[in-house]
């Protein structure tokens, strides 16, 4: 089968689309025919083997997966020992993990990472959603427990996790503060945000405002400047971010881990968390774009071949919601 392959961390010119082996469906593994799959921060982060110390789980010397991409979705080709909630012939869509894989004709990933396509979604539709809406779901629903009447602030509500977070909040009955750049604004209001903040002209740190629920994806702003815009007793969402730098050791987790100690010692609640795409959470999101509540917004489309470029774009910081492969 055809899979873009990496043997050395690096730039995207570092993948190399090559002949490999097609993998079987290990037991409680599915394996699946791959017709979409889409491009999220982590793809980038692996490749480049970015902050440094996540080397140490991602593979020292070279990435232990060779194989990049996480988000996927197509038709079950085999179902492993222990797989019964999908069988051959279904069309699917998940994750993979952190054993990657996506980026190929077939992959083999765990079953409990795997749900039933959404209604009326297209395969290409159905692979943004996975890591990004799951990512979201959790943080809200999971993580900061919103509920009706909360009012919300997604810094970074352009990405792929931010258009799903207005979308989800919106769901979720909260009032929804979006903060984008110019260009972006009218997207995000049409996903459904009550208020779109443009950072390039206004400053949210500085508009005294306060939210009971604060979801950084961005992780541009210092600790101390999103507990400001916190409510007493209001709950900071750290899920990652941070640019590309040409190289840091712990890049956006300084932020992450500054967090966890504070939130030890104050009476705001401060969460970073890891995203996990569940067969529930998948459901979750599948009952939300069937019901027209959330929809996946796709920025390019490129072909398996033009990996490298989908990345590079990605990696510019520039794109708005999500980045998709298509796979014939």
């Amino acid at each position: 089968m055809k899979a873009i392959v990496q043997h050395h961390y690096g730039s995207p010119d570092a993948l190399r689309l090559e002949d490999v082996d097609r993998p079987d469906a290990a037991p409680g593994h599915v394996l699946v025919r791959v017709r979409a799959a889409s491009v999220n921060a982590a793809d980038w982060h692996v490749m480049r083997g970015d902050p440094t110390l996540a080397r140490l789980q991602l593979g020292v010397r070279r990435p232990k997966a060779s194989i990049r991409g996480r988000d996927f979705a197509g038709e079950v080709v085999e179902a492993g020992v222990g797989v019964s909630h999908v069988q051959p012939g279904d069309e699917v869509y998940g994750e993979t993990g952190m054993t990657d894989g996506a980026f190929a004709e077939y992959v083999c990933a765990p079953a409990d990472q795997v749900a039933p396509r959404p209604a009326g979604l297209t395969f290409e539709q159905a692979a943004a959603l996975p890591l990004a809406g799951c990512t979201a779901l959790q943080g809200l629903r999971d993580v900061a427990r919103m509920q009706p009447g909360h009012r919300l602030l997604v810094n970074g509500a352009s990405g792929g996790v931010g258009t799903f977070a207005v979308q989800i909040g919106k769901a979720l009955g909260a009032h929804v503060t979006a903060v984008c750049s110019t260009r972006n604004v009218e997207l995000v209001r049409s996903l459904g945000a009550d208020d779109v903040v443009d950072y390039t002209t206004a400053d949210i740190i500085a508009a005294a405002r306060r939210f009971d629920v604060v979801l950084d994806l961005v992780g541009n702003r210092r600790l101390r400047e999103l507990r400001q815009v916190l409510t007493e007793r209001g709950v900071l969402v750290l899920a990652g971010g941070g640019v590309f730098d040409g190289g840091s050791l712990v890049g956006p987790m300084r932020l992450i881990v500054a967090g966890g100690l504070a939130g030890r010692v104050v009476r705001q609640r401060i969460q970073p968390f890891t995203a996990t795409p569940t067969i529930e959470r998948l459901n979750a999101l599948a009952r939300l774009a069937e019901s027209g509540r959330i929809r996946p917004v796709i920025d390019r489309t490129y072909s398996l071949a033009q990996v490298p470029a989908a990345i590079r774009y990605l990696e510019t910081e520039h794109a708005r919601a999500k980045v998709v492969i298509t796979i014939p």
